[in-house]
């Protein structure tokens, strides 16, 4: 079972793919970052400012799959600077909990819109 999960309250894919993909036991949510899912514009600010509103676009698939963080299970995480990591992980940290679930953290060369972060996660459905 492959099923596409669209909810307006997360932002519109700006490309040829789906908020997130079900399958039979995991949540496959795409990338993420600082839209405002009401106007589909990004919210500009410090990186404190955008992992924030990416978080909340997250919370918002999952929710839509009745799921939280807490049913996360891995998260790829793209910092266009790693010198934003430590006030990152201070947002990152404080919607997850624990046992936190596995992560990458890469710094990108270029991320689309030229947001400061986007982050992808896998959940585990219930």
């Amino acid at each position: 079972m492959k099923q596409r999960i669209q909810t307006s309250k997360a932002p519109n894919a700006i490309g040829p793919y789906s908020q997130a993909i079900v399958t039979d036991t995991l949540v496959f949510c795409s990338g993420q970052g600082p839209m405002d899912p009401a106007t589909n514009t990004l919210v500009e600010g410090d990186v404190t400012i955008q992992t924030e509103r990416t978080m909340r676009n997250i919370g918002a698939l999952l929710g839509e799959m009745g799921l939280d963080f807490g049913d996360v299970v891995k998260s790829t995480c793209y910092l266009k600077d790693m010198h934003d990591f430590k006030a990152f992980n201070e947002v990152y940290a404080s919607y997850l909990p624990e046992p936190y679930p596995a992560r990458t953290t890469i710094q990108a060369a270029r991320l689309p819109l030229d947001i400061l972060v986007e982050i992808e996660v896998i959940a585990q459905k219930r």
